[in-house]
């Protein structure tokens, strides 16, 4: 049982399909608070819309997203601790959430999703955590390859 974790920065909706079906997503888990983004394909309705023709499940869990006051504080201050801290005191206030998470964690191939593609700076790794720390799933987060850096005929001869 592994909880997935995937953020759609830099990627287009094919892209990010092709990462989903690599890993064998099922369910897609929008933990944004407000999944809204100005990114063609990644707004609530158009992503479920995507996710099923597709024959995935789109289920948004608002109360796992990051509240307003802690990202406004955030992009006023750049704090990442700050930022913890305030959504961490969030998190221990959703243990219903986190146990309904636990359980389509355990019956489906789950990914959470967020924007940030930096998983180490996203609230996506705290759900996922707190999914591990209730019922012991793994984590695994799904990361974009980029080609420029993995595909050695594409690095510039001053690198090589």
């Amino acid at each position: 049982m592994t909880v997935f974790t995937i953020g759609y920065e830099g990627l287009d909706i094919d892209g990010f399909m092709s990462l989903l079906a690599e890993h064998g997503i099922d369910t897609v888990v929008d933990i944004r608070e407000l999944p809204l983004s100005r990114k063609p394909g990644f707004s609530k309705k158009s992503l479920a819309s995507v996710l099923n023709i597709s024959g995935l499940e789109y289920i948004h869990m608002a109360d796992l997203g990051c509240p307003k006051p802690v990202r406004d504080r955030y992009r006023a201050d750049g704090n990442w601790k700050n930022y913890t801290e305030g959504f961490l005191e969030h998190l221990k206030l959703q243990g219903a959430a986190i146990v309904e998470l636990s359980e389509l964690v355990s019956s489906s191939n789950c990914a959470l999703l967020c924007y940030e593609a930096d998983f180490n700076f996203c609230h996506r790794s705290m759900v996922a955590n707190a999914v591990r720390d209730y019922c012991g799933a793994g984590v695994e987060h799904i990361k974009a390859v980029d080609t420029r850096i993995t595909n050695p005929a594409l690095i510039p001869l001053a690198f090589a």
